[in-house]
C-alpha cells in the first residue's frame, strides 16, 4: 500500500459505546495518527456485584500512545467524559471541549491524582483543530446539557460525521438551535460516513422541547402552593436545573441544593455564565428550616435510584438534613435508564409510604429526552447525505432501528455498518468492510482499584451473594502427623450456626476424618489437604442441601 493510498484510508474502532448504554468512546485511525472522540464510563449490572463503575478496555491506545493526536469531546454528560480521569492514568494527550465540557470535567480531575497535568483546550461550535493529518470541526448541537457538539472530521480521503448525542430544539433554553445550515454545507462538500447515536431511533416523530418541561413545573408549582417541592434529576442537565430556578423563582420560593454531583456542575455552569441565577435566591440546605414548606424547593440527585444519593436517603428517612413528610411533593425529572426501573420503583414506594407526593414522567410531562427521535435523525440523513452510515450509542434494537432509517433514506444495506466493540471498519478508496478486531472489552472499578476484578472475582463474589461462605480452621502438626485444635467450622451466609448445630457437627467431623486420612498417608502438602478436604465437604453438603457454598480451608502449621 503507497503512502498516499495509506493517508486516505481510515480505521474505525468502537471501544465503547456499542451493543450497550454508556462508556462512549471511539477511535479514528490514520496512518501514523489517532484521535479519540469521548471517553466515558459506564454503571455496572447485576452480574457486576460490588463493582463501582465501568470504562472501556483502553488496550490498544496505550499499545499505540505515540499516535494518538487528542481527544475531542462531544458533551459533558458522565458517558462520554467519565472515563478520562482513569485514562489519564496510563495515558497523557491533549482534550479539547466546549466551555461548559471542559468545566465539568476539570471538577472531575480535582478528585484524581494525576501524575501529569492534563492539557486541556477550550472551544466553541465553528472551531477547527488540527491533529495530525486530522481536522476536526465543532457543530452546535443540540442536547439536553448545553455546549454541546456534533463533529465534523476530515482525513485526506474524506469526511466523517459524528453526531455525539443530539435533538433538534427549536427553542432551546439556552444558545442557538442545532446548526442544520452548517450540516447541509458538509453534506454538500460530501461525507464518508456518518456516525449516528440511536438512544431514540426506535421512537417515532420529533422529541419535544425541553421547554416543555417548564410550562409542567409551573402548573405543578400553582396547583401545590402550600407543598415544598423536591425535584430530582440529573446534574448535568443544565438546562432542567435552569427552569426549576426560573419557575421557583417566579412563585417566590427559595432553593436549595443537594447531591456532591449537582453542586459541582451548578457551580461551575454558574462560573462560566451557563445559568443565571437571581442574587439570594439560592439558600444552603441547613437554613431549609427557617422557611415555611410552601418558600422552598430542593434540587436533588437520584433519579436513578442509587442507594447513596441524596434523594434515596430522603426517602428512607436516613438524610441527615431533610425529613419528607405529607407535606412534600417530590417530582422525579428523569426516565429510568433501562435496568434501574427496579430502584426507581423502590424509592417511589418508600416515598409514598411516608405519605410524600409524587409525580413523575408517565404521570405528567416533567421529562423530555435530549436524544434524537426518528424524523430528527432521518433529517441528519437528509442533510449530510453519506455513503455509509454507521449506527451508534444504543442497544442492538436500537442500532438496528438506526439501521433500518438509514435503509429508507437510500442508504443501500451495504453500506450500513451495525459494528461491535473492537471491530475495526476500515474504508478505502476501494469500499468499507471490517478487517480485524483489536483487544477490547470493560475495565472494572472498584474502590480504589482499576482492572483488577476480573471474571475469577465476579464469579466468587455472585457464589458469595448465593450460597455463603464456609471456612474450615485447622491447626496441624505435620512433622508429628496430628491435628493439634480444629476443624472449627465458620459459617457467613450459608446457616445460622445455632439453628443448624447437627448439620455443622458433621461438617467438623468430615474435614477431621479427612485431615487425619491425609496426614496418616503422608501427605504433608498444604494444598493437596486443602484440595481434599474441599472435595469432601462439597459433596457433603450439597447431598444434605442442595447448596454450593464457597468451601474455604485453612491450614495452619506450628
Amino acid at each position: 500500500m503507497t503512502f498516499d493510498r495509506i493517508h486516505n484510508s481510515i480505521k474505525i474502532i468502537m471501544l465503547g459505546g456499542l451493543n450497550e448504554v454508556g462508556k462512549n468512546l471511539a477511535v479514528l485511525e490514520c496512518g501514523d495518527d489517532i484521535i479519540m472522540i469521548d471517553c466515558g464510563l459506564g454503571f455496572p449490572d447485576e452480574e457486576m456485584p460490588g463493582v463501582d463503575l465501568v470504562i472501556p478496555d483502553t488496550s490498544y491506545l496505550e499499545q499505540n500512545a505515540d499516535k494518538i493526536r487528542g481527544l475531542f469531546l462531544t458533551h459533558g454528560h458522565e458517558d462520554h467524559i467519565g472515563g478520562i480521569p482513569y485514562v489519564l492514568r496510563k495515558l497523557n494527550f491533549p482534550i479539547y471541549g466546549t466551555e461548559l465540557t471542559l468545566g465539568i470535567l476539570e471538577n472531575k480531575l480535582a478528585d484524581h491524582e494525576l501524575a501529569v497535568e492534563p492539557e486541556l483546550h477550550s472551544v466553541k461550535a465553528g472551531d477547527v483543530i488540527y491533529a495530525g493529518c486530522f481536522s476536526v470541526e465543532f457543530i452546535r448541537v443540540n442536547h439536553s446539557i448545553a455546549d454541546a457538539c456534533a463533529l465534523a472530521v476530515r482525513y485526506p480521503g474524506g469526511t466523517i460525521v459524528h453526531t455525539g448525542d443530539f435533538k433538534l430544539d427549536t427553542s432551546p433554553i439556552e444558545g442557538e438551535m442545532m446548526d442544520l445550515t452548517r450540516f447541509g454545507e458538509i453534506g454538500q462538500e460530501g461525507v464518508t460516513l456518518l456516525m449516528c447515536e440511536s438512544t431514540n431511533a426506535e421512537r417515532p416523530g420529533y422529541t419535544p422541547s425541553e421547554k416543555k418541561v417548564g410550562q409542567s413545573l409551573d402548573n405543578i408549582f400553582t396547583l401545590n402552593p402550600g407543598k415544598r417541592v423536591v425535584i430530582a434529576t440529573f446534574s448535568s442537565n443544565v438546562h432542567r436545573v435552569q427552569q426549576i430556578i426560573n419557575v421557583s423563582s417566579a412563585h417566590g420560593r427559595k432553593v436549595a441544593i443537594t447531591g456532591r454531583s449537582m453542586l459541582n456542575v451548578v457551580n461551575a455552569a454558574a462560573r462560566l455564565g451557563y445559568m443565571k441565577v437571581p442574587d439570594g435566591l439560592l439558600i444552603d440546605l441547613n437554613d431549609i428550616s427557617r422557611y415555611n414548606p410552601e418558600q422552598v424547593t430542593i434540587i436533588t440527585t437520584g433519579t436513578q435510584g442509587e442507594p447513596m444519593s441524596s434523594l434515596s436517603r430522603m426517602a428512607f428517612l436516613t438524610h441527615d438534613k431533610v425529613k419528607l413528610g405529607p407535606s412534600d411533593l417530590v417530582v422525579i425529572s428523569a426516565s429510568a435508564i433501562p435496568g434501574n426501573e427496579k430502584m426507581v420503583r423502590k424509592i417511589v414506594n418508600e416515598l409514598l409510604k411516608n405519605g410524600v407526593s409524587v409525580f413523575r414522567d408517565d404521570s405528567v410531562a416533567v421529562h423530555v429526552s435530549g436524544h434524537a427521535c426518528q424524523e430528527e435523525i432521518k433529517l441528519l440523513i437528509g442533510l449530510t447525505r453519506p455513503k455509509y452510515f454507521m449506527p451508534m450509542h444504543g442497544e442492538y434494537k436500537q442500532m438496528y432501528a438506526n439501521k433500518l432509517l438509514a435503509e429508507y433514506m437510500g442508504i443501500p444495506a451495504s453500506n450500513i455498518f451495525i459494528s461491535d466493540i473492537g471491530k475495526v471498519l476500515e474504508i478505502t478508496p476501494d469500499g468499507a468492510e471490517i478487517t480485524g478486531e483489536v483487544t477490547s472489552g470493560k475495565v472494572l472499578v472498584d474502590g480504589y482499584g482499576i482492572g483488577d476484578i476480573g471474571s475469577v472475582v465476579l464469579r466468587d463474589r455472585k457464589q458469595l451473594s448465593l450460597d455463603g461462605i464456609l471456612a474450615i480452621v485447622t491447626t496441624v502438626d505435620t512433622a508429628e502427623q496430628y491435628i493439634v485444635s480444629g476443624p472449627d467450622v465458620i459459617s457467613r451466609g450459608f446457616v445460622y450456626v445455632k439453628e443448624s448445630e447437627g448439620l455443622v457437627e458433621e461438617i467438623r467431623a468430615l474435614a477431621k476424618d479427612t485431615i487425619e486420612n491425609c496426614l496418616y498417608a503422608g501427605i504433608v502438602d498444604y494444598n493437596e489437604i486443602k484440595a481434599q478436604t474441599k472435595t469432601a465437604i462439597h459433596k457433603f453438603i450439597f447431598s444434605q442441601t442442595g447448596r454450593k457454598p464457597m468451601i474455604l480451608p485453612i491450614i495452619m502449621d506450628v
